[in-house]
């Protein structure tokens, strides 16, 4: 395999930048199938905080995407970490 190709294994990146990644991978698949996205706007060790935008912001849903769908995806990979919304900035 050439140096610059990996298998995808991040298991050993900071928990930060494997967190990033999954969040990324999440607003790819929500950006596809429903027009939204979501971004980690801040971690702090146990806090991640994310933004919804695209098709999500102010959809009455977009609070089930996030904490049943994003947030419950994240726990599955890293269950000590809290998911909410960051503050809007209007």
């Amino acid at each position: 395999m050439p140096e610059n190709v990996t298998n995808g294994d991040n298991a050993d990146a900071p928990i930060e930048e494997r967190l990033q990644n999954l969040i990324e991978n999440l607003s790819s698949y929500i950006e596809y199938y429903h027009g939204g996205s979501c971004e980690l706007v801040s971690f702090d060790g146990k806090v991640a905080r994310v933004s919804l935008g695209g098709a999500c912001d102010g959809c009455p849903l977009s609070l089930n995407t996030l904490h049943g769908w994003i947030a419950g995806t994240v726990r599955q990979f890293f269950p000590d970490i809290v998911v909410e919304e960051a503050a809007s900035d209007s």
